[in-house]
Protein backbone atom coordinates (compact mmCIF):
# COMPACT_ATOMS: atom_id res chain seq x y z
CA UNK A 1 0.00 0.00 0.00
CA UNK A 2 1.17 3.39 -0.62
CA UNK A 3 1.97 5.76 1.84
CA UNK A 4 -0.72 8.22 0.36
CA UNK A 5 -3.29 5.24 0.86
CA UNK A 6 -2.04 4.42 4.26
CA UNK A 7 -2.84 7.83 5.31
CA UNK A 8 -5.97 8.37 3.78
CA UNK A 9 -7.06 4.54 6.15
CA UNK A 10 -5.10 6.02 9.24
CA UNK A 11 -7.33 9.42 9.22
CA UNK A 12 -10.86 7.40 8.33
CA UNK A 13 -9.86 5.24 11.12
CA UNK A 14 -11.97 6.42 14.69
CA UNK A 15 -11.55 4.11 16.61
CA UNK A 16 -8.69 1.64 17.21
CA UNK A 17 -8.20 -1.07 20.04
CA UNK A 18 -5.61 -3.64 20.42
CA UNK A 19 -4.92 -6.13 22.65
CA UNK A 20 -7.34 -4.88 24.71
CA UNK A 21 -7.50 -6.56 28.67
CA UNK A 22 -9.29 -6.26 31.93
CA UNK A 23 -9.83 -8.10 35.06
CA UNK A 24 -12.06 -8.19 38.03
CA UNK A 25 -10.11 -9.76 40.60
CA UNK A 26 -10.27 -13.63 39.45
CA UNK A 27 -11.99 -12.65 36.72
CA UNK A 28 -10.63 -11.95 33.59
CA UNK A 29 -13.35 -10.12 31.53
CA UNK A 30 -12.08 -8.89 28.13
CA UNK A 31 -8.78 -11.16 26.94
CA UNK A 32 -6.53 -9.15 24.17
CA UNK A 33 -9.33 -7.56 22.13
CA UNK A 34 -8.90 -5.85 19.14
CA UNK A 35 -11.46 -3.53 17.57
CA UNK A 36 -11.57 -0.84 14.87
CA UNK A 37 -14.46 1.02 13.55
CA UNK A 38 -13.93 3.60 10.46
CA UNK A 39 -15.88 7.07 10.11
CA UNK A 40 -19.20 6.54 8.62
CA UNK A 41 -19.37 2.57 9.19
CA UNK A 42 -21.87 0.96 11.47
CA UNK A 43 -20.04 -2.17 13.35
CA UNK A 44 -22.62 -4.74 15.08
CA UNK A 45 -21.22 -5.81 17.92
CA UNK A 46 -22.90 -9.21 19.09
CA UNK A 47 -22.32 -11.54 21.99
CA UNK A 48 -23.75 -13.67 24.40
CA UNK A 49 -24.88 -11.87 27.93
CA UNK A 50 -21.14 -11.75 29.86
CA UNK A 51 -19.62 -12.13 27.26
CA UNK A 52 -17.67 -8.49 28.26
CA UNK A 53 -19.61 -6.42 25.84
CA UNK A 54 -20.42 -3.85 29.19
CA UNK A 55 -17.27 -3.74 30.28
CA UNK A 56 -15.81 -3.16 26.42
CA UNK A 57 -17.93 -0.13 26.04
CA UNK A 58 -16.96 1.24 29.51
CA UNK A 59 -13.46 1.12 28.85
CA UNK A 60 -14.31 3.40 26.06
CA UNK A 61 -16.73 5.35 27.99
CA UNK A 62 -14.61 6.12 30.51
CA UNK A 63 -16.05 4.27 33.27
CA UNK A 64 -13.18 2.00 33.15
CA UNK A 65 -9.93 2.40 32.16
CA UNK A 66 -7.94 -0.88 30.37
CA UNK A 67 -5.18 -3.08 32.20
CA UNK A 68 -3.64 -3.75 28.47
CA UNK A 69 -3.36 -2.80 25.55
CA UNK A 70 -3.63 0.56 22.98
CA UNK A 71 -7.13 2.77 22.16
CA UNK A 72 -6.61 5.34 19.81
CA UNK A 73 -9.10 7.74 18.70
CA UNK A 74 -8.30 9.68 15.43
CA UNK A 75 -5.08 8.06 15.71
CA UNK A 76 -4.59 9.92 18.88
CA UNK A 77 -3.98 7.81 21.88
CA UNK A 78 -7.29 7.98 23.95
CA UNK A 79 -7.69 6.97 28.08
CA UNK A 80 -11.05 8.74 29.12
CA UNK A 81 -10.63 9.22 32.99
CA UNK A 82 -14.56 9.56 33.16
CA UNK A 83 -17.63 9.64 30.77
CA UNK A 84 -17.19 13.45 30.73
CA UNK A 85 -13.72 13.16 28.96
CA UNK A 86 -15.08 10.81 26.56
CA UNK A 87 -18.05 13.30 25.21
CA UNK A 88 -15.43 16.19 25.43
CA UNK A 89 -13.88 13.91 22.87
CA UNK A 90 -16.52 12.76 20.97
CA UNK A 91 -17.15 9.62 22.52
CA UNK A 92 -21.47 9.70 23.19
CA UNK A 93 -22.94 6.23 24.52
CA UNK A 94 -27.13 5.46 24.69
CA UNK A 95 -26.89 2.93 27.59
CA UNK A 96 -29.27 -0.17 27.50
CA UNK A 97 -30.16 0.48 30.52
CA UNK A 98 -32.61 3.87 29.97
CA UNK A 99 -32.10 5.59 33.47
CA UNK A 100 -28.21 5.17 32.63
CA UNK A 101 -28.92 8.09 29.53
CA UNK A 102 -31.24 10.03 31.32
CA UNK A 103 -31.92 12.42 34.45
CA UNK A 104 -35.42 11.15 35.58
CA UNK A 105 -36.22 14.70 37.54
CA UNK A 106 -35.05 16.92 35.17
CA UNK A 107 -37.10 18.05 32.31
CA UNK A 108 -36.80 16.86 28.34
CA UNK A 109 -34.80 20.20 27.65
CA UNK A 110 -32.66 19.52 31.04
CA UNK A 111 -31.88 16.46 29.43
CA UNK A 112 -30.71 17.20 26.12
CA UNK A 113 -28.85 20.19 27.76
CA UNK A 114 -27.30 18.65 30.01
CA UNK A 115 -23.97 17.48 29.21
CA UNK A 116 -23.38 20.83 27.70
CA UNK A 117 -24.39 22.36 30.91
CA UNK A 118 -21.81 20.06 33.07
CA UNK A 119 -19.16 20.57 30.22
CA UNK A 120 -19.19 24.34 31.14
CA UNK A 121 -20.52 25.07 27.17
CA UNK A 122 -23.09 27.71 28.42
CA UNK A 123 -22.21 31.45 28.92
CA UNK A 124 -21.29 32.82 32.14
CA UNK A 125 -24.54 33.22 33.18
CA UNK A 126 -27.27 30.96 32.64
CA UNK A 127 -30.95 31.95 30.50
CA UNK A 128 -33.85 29.15 30.49
CA UNK A 129 -35.10 31.18 28.04
CA UNK A 130 -32.21 30.61 25.77
CA UNK A 131 -31.55 27.10 26.63
CA UNK A 132 -35.18 26.29 25.91
CA UNK A 133 -34.97 27.49 22.50
CA UNK A 134 -31.45 25.40 22.05
CA UNK A 135 -33.24 22.05 23.56
CA UNK A 136 -35.82 23.47 21.40
CA UNK A 137 -33.54 23.34 17.90
CA UNK A 138 -31.74 20.30 19.40
CA UNK A 139 -35.43 18.70 19.74
CA UNK A 140 -36.34 20.04 15.83
CA UNK A 141 -33.50 18.61 14.10
CA UNK A 142 -34.08 15.42 15.97
CA UNK A 143 -37.98 14.87 14.95
CA UNK A 144 -38.50 14.88 18.95
CA UNK A 145 -41.94 15.28 19.10
CA UNK A 146 -42.11 16.02 23.33
CA UNK A 147 -43.18 18.53 25.87
CA UNK A 148 -39.79 19.96 26.51
CA UNK A 149 -41.06 21.28 29.71
CA UNK A 150 -42.11 17.51 30.90
CA UNK A 151 -40.06 15.87 33.81
CA UNK A 152 -38.95 12.75 32.11
CA UNK A 153 -39.80 10.67 34.83
CA UNK A 154 -43.09 10.84 33.85
CA UNK A 155 -42.48 9.94 30.19
CA UNK A 156 -43.84 5.88 29.05
CA UNK A 157 -40.07 3.77 28.54
CA UNK A 158 -39.74 4.33 24.74
CA UNK A 159 -40.61 8.24 24.88
CA UNK A 160 -37.16 8.09 28.09
CA UNK A 161 -35.13 5.96 25.65
CA UNK A 162 -36.00 8.61 22.76
CA UNK A 163 -34.54 11.81 25.39
CA UNK A 164 -31.67 9.22 25.88
CA UNK A 165 -30.77 8.36 22.34
CA UNK A 166 -31.43 12.48 21.44
CA UNK A 167 -29.44 13.51 24.07
CA UNK A 168 -26.46 11.62 22.75
CA UNK A 169 -26.75 12.99 19.35
CA UNK A 170 -26.80 16.43 20.54
CA UNK A 171 -23.36 16.33 21.32
CA UNK A 172 -22.50 15.79 17.58
CA UNK A 173 -20.00 12.60 18.35
CA UNK A 174 -17.14 11.29 16.14
CA UNK A 175 -18.13 7.75 17.39
CA UNK A 176 -21.71 7.06 18.79
CA UNK A 177 -21.91 3.93 20.61
CA UNK A 178 -25.75 2.45 21.08
CA UNK A 179 -26.39 -0.27 23.20
CA UNK A 180 -30.01 -2.31 22.03
CA UNK A 181 -31.28 1.29 21.29
CA UNK A 182 -34.88 0.00 19.41
CA UNK A 183 -35.87 -2.65 22.77
CA UNK A 184 -38.14 0.09 23.45
CA UNK A 185 -39.04 1.19 20.55
CA UNK A 186 -42.15 0.65 18.44
CA UNK A 187 -41.10 0.32 14.26
CA UNK A 188 -42.21 3.76 13.40
CA UNK A 189 -39.70 4.84 15.99
CA UNK A 190 -37.05 2.61 15.28
CA UNK A 191 -37.54 3.37 11.67
CA UNK A 192 -36.83 7.40 12.24
CA UNK A 193 -33.65 5.93 14.35
CA UNK A 194 -32.84 4.22 11.62
CA UNK A 195 -32.90 7.36 9.18
CA UNK A 196 -31.07 9.65 11.63
CA UNK A 197 -28.12 6.71 11.75
CA UNK A 198 -28.05 6.68 7.68
CA UNK A 199 -27.30 10.56 7.98
CA UNK A 200 -24.89 10.44 10.47
CA UNK A 201 -22.98 7.84 8.48
CA UNK A 202 -23.02 10.08 5.66
CA UNK A 203 -21.56 12.92 7.58
CA UNK A 204 -18.81 10.44 9.05
CA UNK A 205 -19.72 9.57 12.36
CA UNK A 206 -18.36 6.09 13.59
CA UNK A 207 -20.99 3.99 15.46
CA UNK A 208 -20.71 0.84 17.85
CA UNK A 209 -24.32 -0.81 17.19
CA UNK A 210 -24.62 -3.29 20.15
CA UNK A 211 -27.99 -5.49 19.24
CA UNK A 212 -28.91 -9.30 18.66
CA UNK A 213 -31.63 -8.09 16.72
CA UNK A 214 -32.07 -9.89 13.55
CA UNK A 215 -33.77 -7.00 11.97
CA UNK A 216 -32.20 -4.39 13.35
CA UNK A 217 -28.70 -5.55 12.35
CA UNK A 218 -30.08 -7.05 8.52
CA UNK A 219 -30.72 -3.05 8.19
CA UNK A 220 -27.96 -1.16 9.64
CA UNK A 221 -24.68 -3.68 9.62
CA UNK A 222 -21.68 -2.54 7.48
CA UNK A 223 -19.82 -5.30 9.50
CA UNK A 224 -20.28 -7.97 12.61
CA UNK A 225 -17.70 -8.86 15.27
CA UNK A 226 -18.60 -11.59 17.45
CA UNK A 227 -17.78 -11.59 21.03
CA UNK A 228 -17.35 -15.02 23.13
CA UNK A 229 -15.80 -15.41 26.81
CA UNK A 230 -13.81 -11.75 26.64
CA UNK A 231 -12.79 -12.40 23.16
CA UNK A 232 -12.96 -11.64 19.68
CA UNK A 233 -14.26 -15.02 17.85
CA UNK A 234 -15.38 -13.85 14.36
CA UNK A 235 -15.42 -10.89 11.93
CA UNK A 236 -18.09 -11.01 9.08
CA UNK A 237 -17.64 -8.25 6.38
CA UNK A 238 -19.88 -7.84 3.27
CA UNK A 239 -21.79 -10.21 2.67
CA UNK A 240 -22.42 -10.62 6.03
CA UNK A 241 -23.22 -14.79 7.01
CA UNK A 242 -25.28 -13.98 10.20
CA UNK A 243 -25.62 -17.55 10.73
CA UNK A 244 -21.65 -17.59 10.82
CA UNK A 245 -21.72 -14.95 12.88
CA UNK A 246 -24.76 -16.14 15.54
CA UNK A 247 -22.40 -19.73 15.80
CA UNK A 248 -19.48 -17.58 16.58
CA UNK A 249 -21.30 -15.71 19.57
CA UNK A 250 -22.64 -18.90 21.07
CA UNK A 251 -20.09 -21.21 20.04
CA UNK A 252 -22.59 -23.53 18.65
CA UNK A 253 -25.49 -23.63 15.97
CA UNK A 254 -28.79 -22.77 16.92
CA UNK A 255 -30.49 -25.92 17.02
CA UNK A 256 -34.31 -25.29 15.53
CA UNK A 257 -36.89 -27.82 16.89
CA UNK A 258 -40.26 -28.22 15.84
CA UNK A 259 -42.65 -26.43 18.72
CA UNK A 260 -45.17 -28.77 20.32
CA UNK A 261 -48.41 -27.26 21.19
CA UNK A 262 -49.06 -27.77 25.32
CA UNK A 263 -51.40 -30.12 26.13
CA UNK A 264 -54.48 -27.61 27.60
CA UNK A 265 -55.50 -27.78 30.56
CA UNK A 266 -58.92 -25.88 32.49
CA UNK A 267 -59.65 -22.55 31.75
CA UNK A 268 -57.80 -20.45 34.87
CA UNK A 269 -58.42 -16.72 33.51
CA UNK A 270 -60.77 -15.38 32.18
CA UNK A 271 -61.25 -11.45 30.95
CA UNK A 272 -64.82 -10.59 29.76
CA UNK A 273 -65.82 -7.27 27.60
CA UNK A 274 -62.86 -5.49 28.61
CA UNK A 275 -62.52 -1.80 27.29
CA UNK A 276 -58.57 -0.78 28.35
CA UNK A 277 -59.93 2.97 27.24
CA UNK A 278 -63.40 4.35 27.27
CA UNK A 279 -63.57 5.30 23.19
CA UNK A 280 -61.45 1.35 22.51
CA UNK A 281 -63.42 -1.67 21.46
CA UNK A 282 -64.25 -4.72 24.04
CA UNK A 283 -62.71 -8.04 23.89
CA UNK A 284 -62.78 -11.17 25.42
CA UNK A 285 -60.09 -13.77 26.04
CA UNK A 286 -59.36 -16.89 28.11
CA UNK A 287 -56.48 -18.34 29.37
CA UNK A 288 -55.78 -22.31 30.15
CA UNK A 289 -53.28 -23.99 32.13
CA UNK A 290 -50.74 -25.71 30.35
CA UNK A 291 -50.48 -23.39 27.25
CA UNK A 292 -48.49 -20.29 26.56
CA UNK A 293 -50.42 -17.27 24.93
CA UNK A 294 -48.35 -14.68 23.62
CA UNK A 295 -49.81 -11.21 22.73
CA UNK A 296 -48.57 -9.19 20.47
CA UNK A 297 -48.76 -6.11 18.33
CA UNK A 298 -46.57 -2.69 17.90
CA UNK A 299 -45.18 -0.73 20.43
CA UNK A 300 -48.19 1.49 22.42
CA UNK A 301 -51.33 -0.67 21.12
CA UNK A 302 -52.81 -1.45 24.91
CA UNK A 303 -50.50 -4.43 25.45
CA UNK A 304 -48.70 -3.36 28.88
CA UNK A 305 -52.25 -1.48 29.68
CA UNK A 306 -53.87 -5.11 29.78
CA UNK A 307 -51.06 -6.66 32.15
CA UNK A 308 -51.14 -3.62 34.57
CA UNK A 309 -55.39 -4.46 34.46
CA UNK A 310 -54.87 -7.76 35.38
CA UNK A 311 -51.65 -6.69 38.32
CA UNK A 312 -53.80 -4.68 40.05
CA UNK A 313 -52.03 -1.16 38.93
CA UNK A 314 -54.77 -0.19 37.36
CA UNK A 315 -58.43 -0.38 36.35
CA UNK A 316 -59.92 -1.53 33.00
CA UNK A 317 -62.61 0.91 31.78
CA UNK A 318 -65.24 -1.27 31.72
CA UNK A 319 -65.53 -5.00 31.89
CA UNK A 320 -64.62 -8.22 34.40
CA UNK A 321 -61.61 -10.67 35.20
CA UNK A 322 -62.07 -14.19 36.80
CA UNK A 323 -59.26 -16.10 38.07
CA UNK A 324 -60.00 -19.86 38.40
CA UNK A 325 -63.87 -19.59 38.10
CA UNK A 326 -64.26 -16.63 41.48
CA UNK A 327 -64.57 -12.93 40.15
CA UNK A 328 -60.89 -11.43 39.83
CA UNK A 329 -60.99 -7.71 40.85
CA UNK A 330 -57.09 -6.95 42.52
CA UNK A 331 -57.30 -3.52 44.28
CA UNK A 332 -52.55 -3.59 44.03
CA UNK A 333 -50.33 -6.01 43.34
CA UNK A 334 -50.06 -7.06 46.25
CA UNK A 335 -53.38 -8.85 46.57
CA UNK A 336 -53.05 -9.85 42.92
CA UNK A 337 -49.85 -12.09 44.06
CA UNK A 338 -51.77 -13.22 46.98
CA UNK A 339 -54.35 -14.73 44.62
CA UNK A 340 -51.59 -16.14 42.50
CA UNK A 341 -51.34 -13.70 39.35
CA UNK A 342 -47.44 -13.09 39.01
CA UNK A 343 -45.40 -10.31 36.45
CA UNK A 344 -42.42 -9.55 35.34
CA UNK A 345 -42.77 -5.52 34.51
CA UNK A 346 -41.40 -4.31 31.53
CA UNK A 347 -39.34 -2.00 32.80
CA UNK A 348 -37.00 -3.97 34.76
CA UNK A 349 -35.15 -1.35 36.39
CA UNK A 350 -38.00 0.96 37.52
CA UNK A 351 -40.34 -1.87 38.66
CA UNK A 352 -38.81 -4.95 39.29
CA UNK A 353 -35.20 -5.03 40.71
CA UNK A 354 -33.09 -2.97 43.68
CA UNK A 355 -29.92 -2.93 42.70
CA UNK A 356 -28.10 -2.80 45.58
CA UNK A 357 -29.82 -5.74 46.92
CA UNK A 358 -27.75 -9.20 45.97
CA UNK A 359 -29.19 -12.27 43.78
CA UNK A 360 -31.01 -13.76 46.72
CA UNK A 361 -32.78 -10.72 48.47
CA UNK A 362 -33.85 -9.65 44.61
CA UNK A 363 -35.24 -13.04 44.31
CA UNK A 364 -37.07 -13.55 47.09
CA UNK A 365 -38.45 -10.46 48.03
CA UNK A 366 -42.47 -10.33 46.79
CA UNK A 367 -42.33 -13.72 49.29
CA UNK A 368 -40.38 -12.99 52.44
CA UNK A 369 -43.27 -14.14 54.23
CA UNK A 370 -42.81 -17.35 53.25
CA UNK A 371 -38.89 -17.91 54.04
CA UNK A 372 -39.33 -16.22 57.68
CA UNK A 373 -40.58 -17.29 60.93
CA UNK A 374 -41.82 -15.08 63.82
CA UNK A 375 -40.56 -11.66 61.18
CA UNK A 376 -36.86 -13.27 61.01
CA UNK A 377 -36.08 -13.97 57.28
CA UNK A 378 -34.79 -17.49 57.52
CA UNK A 379 -31.33 -17.06 55.35
CA UNK A 380 -30.58 -20.57 54.67
CA UNK A 381 -33.45 -21.54 53.15
CA UNK A 382 -33.86 -18.03 51.12
CA UNK A 383 -29.74 -18.96 49.56
CA UNK A 384 -30.64 -22.20 49.40
CA UNK A 385 -34.13 -20.93 46.87
CA UNK A 386 -32.03 -18.79 45.29
CA UNK A 387 -29.15 -21.66 44.41
CA UNK A 388 -31.65 -23.72 42.63
CA UNK A 389 -33.47 -20.50 40.86
CA UNK A 390 -29.61 -19.53 39.55
CA UNK A 391 -29.59 -22.97 38.43
CA UNK A 392 -32.28 -23.76 36.70
CA UNK A 393 -31.95 -20.22 34.62
CA UNK A 394 -28.37 -20.53 34.06
CA UNK A 395 -28.07 -16.97 35.78
CA UNK A 396 -23.84 -16.75 35.46
CA UNK A 397 -22.70 -14.87 38.58
CA UNK A 398 -20.19 -15.66 41.59
CA UNK A 399 -22.73 -16.64 44.07
CA UNK A 400 -26.16 -16.02 45.29
CA UNK A 401 -24.44 -12.76 47.40
CA UNK A 402 -23.49 -11.25 44.16
CA UNK A 403 -25.22 -7.72 43.63
CA UNK A 404 -27.39 -7.75 41.30
CA UNK A 405 -26.09 -4.54 39.57
CA UNK A 406 -22.74 -6.27 39.08
CA UNK A 407 -24.63 -8.39 36.51
CA UNK A 408 -25.31 -8.15 32.62
CA UNK A 409 -28.49 -6.93 31.49
CA UNK A 410 -29.32 -10.32 30.45
CA UNK A 411 -28.28 -11.84 33.57
CA UNK A 412 -30.39 -9.68 35.73
CA UNK A 413 -33.36 -10.40 33.77
CA UNK A 414 -32.97 -13.95 34.44
CA UNK A 415 -32.87 -12.77 37.97
CA UNK A 416 -36.13 -11.29 37.35
CA UNK A 417 -37.75 -13.80 35.60
CA UNK A 418 -36.11 -16.40 38.02
CA UNK A 419 -38.28 -14.60 41.21
CA UNK A 420 -41.58 -15.38 39.91
CA UNK A 421 -40.63 -18.83 38.67
CA UNK A 422 -39.67 -19.79 42.07
CA UNK A 423 -42.96 -20.00 43.72
CA UNK A 424 -46.44 -21.50 42.24
CA UNK A 425 -48.65 -19.14 40.07
CA UNK A 426 -52.06 -19.41 38.44
CA UNK A 427 -51.11 -16.73 35.64
CA UNK A 428 -47.86 -15.40 35.35
CA UNK A 429 -47.70 -12.76 32.95
CA UNK A 430 -44.12 -11.48 31.28
CA UNK A 431 -44.11 -8.12 29.40
CA UNK A 432 -41.43 -8.13 27.12
CA UNK A 433 -39.71 -11.18 28.93
CA UNK A 434 -36.57 -10.68 26.06
CA UNK A 435 -36.05 -7.22 26.14
CA UNK A 436 -32.38 -6.90 26.10
CA UNK A 437 -31.36 -10.72 26.35
CA UNK A 438 -29.53 -12.13 23.98
CA UNK A 439 -30.21 -15.32 21.71
CA UNK A 440 -28.65 -17.97 23.92
CA UNK A 441 -30.64 -16.09 27.35
CA UNK A 442 -33.55 -16.06 25.25
CA UNK A 443 -33.75 -19.73 24.88
CA UNK A 444 -32.81 -20.23 28.63
CA UNK A 445 -35.85 -18.67 29.47
CA UNK A 446 -38.15 -19.88 26.97
CA UNK A 447 -37.08 -23.63 27.58
CA UNK A 448 -37.73 -22.76 31.32
CA UNK A 449 -41.43 -21.39 30.83
CA UNK A 450 -41.79 -23.92 28.44
CA UNK A 451 -40.94 -26.62 30.65
CA UNK A 452 -43.33 -25.48 33.63
CA UNK A 453 -46.12 -23.89 31.64
CA UNK A 454 -48.06 -27.15 32.80
CA UNK A 455 -48.28 -25.24 36.62
CA UNK A 456 -50.17 -22.55 35.02
CA UNK A 457 -51.42 -20.28 32.53
CA UNK A 458 -48.90 -17.87 31.05
CA UNK A 459 -49.37 -14.60 28.91
CA UNK A 460 -46.56 -13.50 27.02
CA UNK A 461 -46.58 -9.57 26.10
CA UNK A 462 -43.93 -8.52 23.11
CA UNK A 463 -44.01 -6.25 20.27
CA UNK A 464 -40.82 -8.76 18.94
CA UNK A 465 -42.93 -11.66 15.85
CA UNK A 466 -39.93 -13.88 15.88
CA UNK A 467 -40.24 -13.90 19.93
CA UNK A 468 -43.77 -14.57 19.81
CA UNK A 469 -43.40 -17.56 17.11
CA UNK A 470 -40.58 -19.14 19.11
CA UNK A 471 -42.59 -19.40 22.35
CA UNK A 472 -46.47 -19.13 21.61
CA UNK A 473 -48.80 -22.11 21.81
CA UNK A 474 -51.35 -19.37 20.67
CA UNK A 475 -51.07 -15.64 19.01
CA UNK A 476 -53.05 -12.90 19.62
CA UNK A 477 -53.12 -9.63 17.88
CA UNK A 478 -53.68 -6.20 19.75
CA UNK A 479 -54.41 -2.68 18.19
CA UNK A 480 -55.86 0.34 19.36
CA UNK A 481 -56.35 -1.46 22.66
CA UNK A 482 -58.26 -4.27 21.47
CA UNK A 483 -57.94 -7.20 20.27
CA UNK A 484 -58.32 -8.25 16.35
CA UNK A 485 -56.51 -11.33 15.89
CA UNK A 486 -56.48 -14.93 17.17
CA UNK A 487 -53.66 -17.33 15.51
CA UNK A 488 -53.16 -21.26 16.44
CA UNK A 489 -49.43 -21.15 15.75
CA UNK A 490 -49.87 -25.00 14.26
CA UNK A 491 -52.23 -23.60 11.59
CA UNK A 492 -50.41 -20.12 11.37
CA UNK A 493 -51.21 -17.67 8.23
CA UNK A 494 -48.35 -15.12 8.71
CA UNK A 495 -49.34 -12.76 5.64
CA UNK A 496 -52.80 -12.26 7.73
CA UNK A 497 -51.07 -12.24 11.29
CA UNK A 498 -48.67 -9.31 9.88
CA UNK A 499 -51.92 -7.37 8.28
CA UNK A 500 -52.54 -7.13 11.70
CA UNK A 501 -50.24 -6.31 13.50
CA UNK A 502 -49.28 -3.46 11.28
CA UNK A 503 -53.34 -2.35 11.40
CA UNK A 504 -53.96 -3.12 7.68
CA UNK A 505 -56.48 -5.45 9.23
CA UNK A 506 -58.55 -7.49 11.58
CA UNK A 507 -60.46 -9.84 12.22
CA UNK A 508 -64.63 -9.76 12.81
CA UNK A 509 -65.13 -10.07 17.04
CA UNK A 510 -67.81 -12.88 15.99
CA UNK A 511 -64.62 -14.55 13.78
CA UNK A 512 -62.49 -14.27 17.07
CA UNK A 513 -65.21 -15.97 19.52
CA UNK A 514 -65.65 -18.47 16.84
CA UNK A 515 -61.81 -19.79 17.25
CA UNK A 516 -61.97 -19.07 20.97
CA UNK A 517 -65.00 -21.43 20.55
CA UNK A 518 -63.58 -24.11 18.49
CA UNK A 519 -60.06 -23.93 20.34
CA UNK A 520 -62.06 -24.46 23.76
CA UNK A 521 -64.23 -27.69 22.27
Amino acid sequence: MSAEKLHEASVSLVLDLEGVEKSFGANKVLQGVDLSIRAGEVVVLMGANGAGKSTLVKIIAGVHAADKGRIELEGKPFQPSTPAAAIRSGVCIVHQSINDGVAPDLSVAQNLLLDRLCNGETELFFRPGRARKQAAAIAAALELDLDLDRPVHELNLADRQLVSISRALAQNPKLLILDEPTSSLSQREAERLFAIIDRLKESGVAILYISHRMSDIRRLADRIISLRDGTITGTFEKPLNYEAAVHAMLGHAIEVTGQQVAQRGEALFCASDIRLKPTSDPFSLVLHRGEIVVLTGLVGTGKSALAECIFGVAKPAAGSFELDGIAFNPTDPGDAIARGVFMVAKDRANSSIIPGFDIAQNLTLPFLTRFSTAGTVRLAREKQSARAMIDALDVVCQSEQDVLSALSGGNQQKVVIARWLSQPSKLLVLDEPFQGVDIRARGDIGTKLRNTSDQRATLVLTAELDEALEIADRILVMSNHTIVGEHLTADLNMDLLMSQISGATAMAPSEIESLQSTYRN
